[in-house]
């Protein structure tokens, strides 16, 4: 059997550019059904739906970053285990991305205007992490996680009660980001630094609050 060649680095370079326009542009493949497609439509006035679409947008440019950092950290790591496991996470994370995508253009709406800025700052943050190290590379994720699954759980409380279809997608999304922070967490993470924390805390207040409008 033949020895398979290494990969040219200016391959990945254009493998890298190229999941990042897909990523941008929104062009994402779910491999699991979306959960709201089977959800009771419920009515939504004006305020309620420019809610949801606030709301999901937010989601949305949360797995645009998701994306960001699985990447980098995947094409970073110092061992093939740990590029396998952030590849896997983040080819479950595009489910999320897809989902979120089709629920905002149900709902009238479109993505945020500065998911190049957002996948940008994911990756550089991505690309650090995986410098420090698999291991705090790891607890980047079990931080990431913990703070996206409380997100998440805000969200549930904020939707419309008449918008079942969000709500499925949100609810499968914070069982998988659940799944994706044990999983890191079992791989030997090392908990990051409280001033760490804060900075990531205050970095996704500033996300979210502008991703909600634009």
């Amino acid at each position: 059997m033949a020895a398979t060649l290494p990969q040219h680095p200016l391959d990945n370079l254009i493998a890298g550019f190229d999941k990042a326009l897909r990523v941008i542009a929104g062009v994402a493949t779910a491999t699991r059904p979306n959960p709201g497609k089977h959800a009771a439509d419920g009515s939504l006035d004006a305020a309620e739906q420019r809610r949801s679409a606030g709301l999901m947008r937010v989601n949305h440019v949360g797995e645009v970053c998701a994306q960001a950092l699985y990447d980098a950290q995947s094409r970073f790591a110092k061992s093939e285990p740990m590029r396998v496991q952030f590849a896997q996470a983040g080819r479950e994370e595009e489910d999320h991305l897809a989902w979120t995508a089709e629920r905002l253009a149900e709902l009238g709406s479109q993505p945020s205007l500065f998911n190049p800025l957002w996948y940008a700052g994911a990756y550089a943050l991505g690309s650090i992490a995986a410098q420090l190290g698999d291991a705090r590379s790891l607890g980047f994720v079990v931080e990431t996680e913990r703070q996206v699954e409380a997100h998440l759980n805000s969200h549930l409380v904020a939707l419309p009660a008449a918008d079942a279809k969000s709500r499925a997608i949100v609810e499968q999304m914070r069982a998988d980001e659940a799944a994706h922070g044990a999983a890191a967490s079992a791989l030997g993470a090392i908990e990051v630094a409280a001033p760490v924390r804060l900075a990531m805390t205050a970095m996704a207040k500033v996300m979210t609050g502008t991703a909600y409008y634009l």
